[in-house]
């Protein structure tokens, strides 16, 4: 019998969620936890990487590199930004670096890294100790001098890392007990891991159910509660330092285009909504992120010890 990935609960409710992004309209049995309210699928396809064909899957668009003379400015913005934290300096990725608050030599892994942009644009930015992990990489490579992409998982990692980020890599491990407990093991003593993922039981899955977007089956294999985030990563020795929402429209303009049966690869949003409609959809998602209804969320946690 299946447990919960999240409290251990047998209290499971299944139910079925159709391949929607790509429009393959491939059938995947779910399961909700009755007691904290997080979301698994019942059993991993055999092969996954069929659902992330690089020229439709965000996170594997082409690498995007820049010229000498605006890296110089990047790194002019980054200082600025670090120093100061006036978000005129901000980058678009500023309102969680800032938390994390690194050393430019701090080692820092972006695991399920896709291309590599957010690191290269670290890199331009002046941090020089950078590492990113992703199974679905053709191989791995060195993009820069100090920085690399391995093509594996989290457990192919060498060594210990001062900051360790998920940007919406977590959903996509089967069994995030051993993900967290890995990275535990892989930070250093006061090390900083930021995990950004989506959030079962937030309002925008109560509102759509099986058309939410970011249930996004079959990628999605994981999605933990509030409830149920917080009690795993206690038991594997990590401190949960603070907690930030961060949804947007997505939430209702993507779950709404399921919901009349329209796939997501290759659709303009604009072409469906209003511009009116898209300021409402993400006024409500910065009213439900302050109500602590948001449908993802940034997770700052530390070792325990």
């Amino acid at each position: 019998m299946n447990r919960c990935h999240f409290c251990n609960s047998k209290s499971l409710r299944d139910f079925q969620a159709e391949e929607k992004m790509l429009g393959l309209g491939e059938q995947f049995t779910y399961q909700e936890c009755q007691d904290c309210q997080s979301l698994q699928i019942k059993s991993v396809p055999t092969n996954l990487s069929v659902f992330y064909k690089s020229d439709t899957y965000y996170s594997f668009s082409s690498l995007v590199t820049s010229s000498s003379l605006k890296n110089f400015l990047k790194k002019v913005r980054m200082r600025l930004f670090l120093k100061t934290g006036a978000s005129v300096f901000s980058p678009s990725y500023g309102y969680w670096l800032r938390e994390l608050n690194p050393a430019y030599s701090d080692r820092i892994v972006d695991i399920g890294c896709g291309s590599g942009q957010l690191l290269y644009e670290l890199w331009a930015s002046g941090f020089g100790n950078l590492t990113g992990v992703d199974p679905f990489l053709d191989s791995s490579k060195d993009l820069e001098p100090g920085l690399s992409l391995i093509k594996g998982g989290l457990e192919d990692l060498p060594g210990e890392f001062d900051i360790m980020l998920m940007h919406h890599a977590f959903e996509h491990m089967a069994e995030p007990k051993k993900t967290l407990e890995t990275c535990r093991q892989k930070l250093k003593k006061d090390g900083r891991l930021l995990i950004r993922t989506p959030l079962a039981g937030s309002s925008a899955w109560e509102e759509f159910g099986d058309n939410w977007v970011q249930l996004d089956a079959p990628r999605h294999l994981s999605i933990p509660s509030l409830e149920g985030f917080k009690k795993l990563a206690n038991d594997q020795g990590l401190k949960l330092e603070k907690i930030l929402f961060d949804s947007t429209a997505f939430q209702f303009w993507g779950s709404i285009l399921y919901q009349r049966g329209i796939k997501l690869a290759g659709t303009d949003c604009e072409a469906h909504f209003s511009s009116n409609e898209l300021r409402e959809f993400q006024k409500k998602a910065l009213q439900y992120n302050q109500e602590g209804k948001g449908d993802q969320v940034c997770f700052y946690l530390r070792r325990a010890d």
